[in-house]
């Protein structure tokens, strides 16, 4: 017997008046994760597209290859160099299990580095699926409606922005905040006027801002060692016009450096992009306009440098576009489809108030030298505001060109 006879005779218990009637969103999610619909709505009145919300959300997900492949690597390849500049191996689960496989600490080690990253960001991936994939199946059984695959994404983003040495029970709390309060609150995927990711990642960092913020998470005990201990790079150049001397440009644009794991390589963050452009995904113009933002409030702050003892004042527009999450925020939730504007004008205004902010905050208050979190949550609330006034001039032109 098939597999899709076998669903077939399985889902008449889930449908309509069947014994297990209210738990089919759950039999409904198996269904089309393994099969397409078998319904279609085949009359006149309604568009038909090939691409449809299961389609949109696996296409991001795969522009965040990339970057989950180069989160894998770096973590175990920057916990690697600091264990061969002195530190110790952490005292965890995720250290006995490499050490138990019979692979070394080798910064030049490939594959061991992917291994070693891989036992960090594997289990905060699936505590974030476990935790909330189950949230949103209860939501949708408590409701009565499908489980769609809007949470796919956010399963994907929420540990990508994540410290690689975050507690797991902090990773469970934080997404369901996240899919909670800035999501299942509003009705669900499609519903929300906030990022949900960045709003559990933001819950963290007020929450608990010892393990989200301050230091370099490198997934070794870096006690004593300078070399790969204190702030982050941000950090460092909030306090030292110095700081990046340490750095070329080009491992930062590669991502060799310490960070939230997903968030150190722009590469990775710009192959994603490419991707979500060419398939229409991810607005180009949302980008465009945090490019422009970043390069005209940097190039305007400069100006302001000369006597000031605010060493960020002096970055360049380049630095802020490969350090912190910057290029991650603008490729992958600045042009979040929901929370982000939806006409083409908005989209550009809602891009440029991010890239303005995110300066501001990085320069203005060095005491939190990140700002791309806060930026593109902030301009989340004024996105619908942005649509409002953009329409509204439309339909006065128009009005104006009838005459009335």
């Amino acid at each position: 017997m098939s597999l899709r006879n076998i669903l077939d005779k399985v889902g008449e218990k889930f449908q309509k008046g069947g014994p297990l009637e209210k738990q089919y969103p759950l039999y409904e999610a198996l269904d089309t994760i393994l099969f397409t619909t078998g319904e279609r709505t085949r009359t006149a009145s309604h568009v038909r597209d090939g691409l449809d919300l299961k389609r949109l959300m696996v296409t991001v997900v795969v522009a965040l290859l990339p970057a989950v492949l180069f989160a894998m690597y770096n973590t175990g390849m920057q916990s690697a160099l600091a264990i061969e500049a002195g530190a110790q191996p952490l005292d965890n689960l995720q250290e006995m299990v490499f050490q138990m496989l019979g692979m070394g600490y080798s910064s030049s080690d490939i594959l061991g580095c992917m291994v070693h990253g891989a036992l960090y960001f594997v289990p905060v991936l699936a505590v974030t699926a476990a935790v909330g994939g189950n949230i949103e199946a209860l939501t949708a059984v408590l409701r009565g409606h499908e489980i769609n695959e809007g949470f796919l994404v956010t399963m994907f983003l929420f540990p990508l922005i994540l410290p690689a040495t975050i507690p797991l029970w902090q990773v469970a709390v934080g997404i369901a905040f996240a899919v909670v309060f800035a999501k299942e609150v509003f009705g669900g995927t499609g519903m929300n006027f906030l990022n949900p990711a960045l709003t559990g990642r933001a819950f963290l960092f007020f929450a608990y801002p010892a393990q989200i913020s301050g230091n370099i998470w490198v997934a070794a005990d870096f006690s004593g060692v300078d070399a790969v201990s204190g702030a982050t790079l941000l950090g460092e150049a909030a306090v030292s016009s110095t700081a990046l001397n340490s750095i070329s440009f080009q491992d930062a644009f590669l991502g060799f450096i310490p960070g939230s794991m997903g968030e150190t390589s722009t590469l990775a963050c710009l192959l994603g992009a490419a991707l979500l452009i060419i398939t229409k995904i991810g607005s180009w113009r949302t980008m465009f306009g945090v490019t422009v933002g970043t390069i005209l409030t940097s190039l305007l702050l400069n100006q302001f440098a000369d006597g000031s003892d605010n060493p960020m004042l002096a970055l360049p527009f380049w630095w802020h576009m490969v350090l912190g999450g910057w290029a991650f925020g603008m490729v992958f939730m600045a042009t979040d489809p929901v929370s982000s504007a939806f006409t083409m004008k908005g989209q550009l205004a809602y891009g440029v108030g991010i890239g303005v902010l995110v300066v501001l905050v990085r320069c203005v208050n060095p005491a939190y030298p990140e700002g791309m979190m806060l930026a593109i949550l902030f301009m989340n609330m004024f996105a619908p505001l942005f649509d409002h006034f953009v329409v509204q001039g439309n339909i006065k032109r128009r009005l104006a060109r009838q005459g009335a």
